[in-house]
C-alpha cells in the first residue's frame, strides 16, 4: 500500500462523506501540506466528547503533516448557528463569546499539537467588513437556493419565523473558506449545507474549491439522542477523571463500538480483533475499560486514568452493580418526576405502594445514594442507575417530554 494510499485510509476512517474524494487524491498526490480547517462557535465554555469527533480528525490530519486551522467563530457565534433550529437562535453577547473562546483555546490542546495548530477568530476579517461588503456577500446566494436547506425550509413550510440574518451565517461560514484558502473542511453531517458553501464561494473566488469532510455526530450516553449538554447525556473535555471514567462504563456494549472508531487513537485492526474475541465470549466490559482508560488518559494522565479505573471497582464491588442491567427512557412533561412513578414505570417495583414501601426500608438507591423521602422528585435529565434491595437495578434517564 503506497502512503498515499495509507493517509487516505486514515482519513476515511469513521467519516461520513468525502465531497470530493477524487479531489482529495488530487491534493494528497500533490505531497505539500494542506490547509485543513474546521471552525467551532464558542456558544458554551465546555466542549464535550461528542466535539472531539471533529477534532480527532484534525489530530490525524495533523500526524499526516498538514496545517491544522481551529477557527474559532466568535464573529458567527453572535450570529448564532440556525443548524437543525425550528426557532430563530437568541445571537450571544460579545463578552461570552470571548469568554467561550477562551476556554476552547485551553481545550483543544490536550488533542492538538499546540505548536503546530493555527488558531483564528473570524472576526479578524469578517469585523472589518463593511455595510457595502455584506451586500455583495448576500448577494452570492438566492433566497430560493437558501430554502433548499433541511431546516430553513421546513421552518418556512410550517409558517415559523425565519430571521434574514440566519441566512448570513453559510455564507459567512463559506466566506471563511475564501478567506483562508481552506483546502479541506470539517464538519458534521449537519452542516453540509454550510461546507459546500464554502465550495462555492471558492470557486467564484479563483481558488481551487475545498474538499468537504462530513463526520457524523455522536450519540450521548443515552446512545439515542446526540450528544448534548442539553440533554444531560455528555462526557465533558473537563469532566473529573472518575466521572469521566464513570460515563463511559455506563454505555451500552453496542454503543461502545462506535465510541472506539471515532474518539479512539487505537487502529481498527485492533479494535476489529477485539470484536471478535468479544463474538467468541470476551466480556465486552474488558474492551469498555480500555476505551474508559484511554480518554482519561487523553484529558488527564495516565496516573489518573488507572486511579479512576481503580475508583471505579471498588465502587462496583461496594455496589454489586451487575453487567446487564436493563436500561429505560422515561418521558416527562414536568421539570420533575415522583420516585415511585419511577421506579414502577420502570419495573423495578410493581406497584408505587411498593414503591413507597421499599424507600421507607431504606432500600432505594440512585447511584449508590440511598433515598428516604417517599416524595423525593427526580429531575429531567438525570442519567443514574436506579436500585431497589440488593439484586434490582436499572440505568434510568428522565427526559422531558418536548426533546
Amino acid at each position: 500500500m503506497s502512503s498515499i494510499d495509507e493517509a487516505l485510509a486514515i482519513i476515511q476512517r469513521g467519516t461520513e462523506e468525502i465531497l470530493l474524494e477524487d479531489n482529495l487524491l488530487t491534493k494528497l498526490k500533490k505531497e505539500i501540506p494542506l490547509k485543513i480547517k474546521a471552525g467551532f462557535d464558542p456558544t458554551a465554555p465546555d466542549l464535550h466528547l461528542g466535539h472531539t469527533v471533529l477534532i480527532n480528525k484534525l489530530k490525524q490530519f495533523q500526524d499526516l503533516g498538514h496545517e491544522i486551522i481551529f477557527l474559532i467563530g466568535d464573529f458567527t457565534g453572535m450570529i448564532g448557528d440556525p443548524t437543525g433550529k425550528n426557532i430563530t437562535r437568541k445571537p450571544l453577547s460579545k463578552e461570552d463569546v470571548t469568554k467561550n473562546a477562551k476556554t476552547y483555546e485551553e481545550q483543544i490542546f490536550k488533542i492538538l499539537d499546540k505548536e503546530k495548530t493555527t488558531v483564528v477568530f473570524n472576526s479578524e476579517w469578517m469585523g472589518k467588513m463593511d455595510a457595502a461588503d455584506m451586500l455583495q456577500l448576500a448577494s452570492k446566494l438566492t433566497v430560493a437556493r437558501m430554502l433548499e436547506r433541511d431546516d430553513f425550509q421546513k421552518r418556512y413550510s410550517k409558517g415559523q419565523a425565519i430571521a434574514i440574518h440566519e441566512f448570513m451565517y453559510p455564507l459567512i461560514q463559506g466566506y471563511d473558506s475564501v478567506a483562508l484558502k481552506a483546502d479541506v473542511e470539517l464538519g458534521g453531517t449537519d452542516q453540509k449545507f454550510n461546507l459546500l458553501m464554502g465550495r462555492e464561494l471558492q470557486k467564484e473566488a479563483g481558488q481551487d474549491p475545498q474538499v468537504v469532510i462530513t463526520m457524523p455526530i455522536l450519540e450521548g450516553l443515552d446512545g439515542v439522542q446526540k450528544m448534548s449538554k442539553s440533554l444531560n447525556n455528555y462526557i465533558a473535555i473537563a469532566d473529573s477523571p472518575d466521572n469521566m471514567f464513570g460515563k463511559i462504563m455506563s454505555i451500552s456494549d453496542n454503543l461502545m463500538w462506535r465510541y472506539l472508531e471515532l474518539l479512539s487513537f487505537r487502529s481498527m485492526d485492533e479494535i476489529k480483533a477485539w470484536q471478535k474475541k468479544v463474538e467468541e465470549g470476551k466480556n465486552p466490559r474488558d474492551i469498555k475499560v480500555l476505551l474508559a482508560e484511554e480518554i482519561v488518559e487523553r484529558f488527564h494522565s495516565r496516573e489518573a486514568a488507572k486511579k479512576a479505573n481503580e475508583n471505579f471497582v471498588a465502587r462496583f464491588k461496594k455496589n454489586q452493580i451487575p453487567d446487564d442491567i436493563e436500561q429505560f427512557v422515561l418521558t416527562c412533561q414536568e421539570a420533575t418526576m415522583g420516585i415511585a412513578y419511577v421506579l414502577k414505570e420502570s419495573g423495578l417495583t410493581n406497584s408505587t405502594g411498593e414503591a413507597l414501601r421499599m424507600i421507607k426500608q431504606g432500600a432505594v438507591k440512585i447511584d449508590g445514594n440511598k433515598i428516604s423521602d417517599q416524595k423525593f422528585q427526580v429531575k429531567v435529565s438525570t442519567d443514574a442507575v436506579f436500585q431497589v434491595g440488593k439484586r434490582k437495578f436499572a440505568k434510568i434517564l428522565i427526559k422531558s417530554v418536548d426533546e
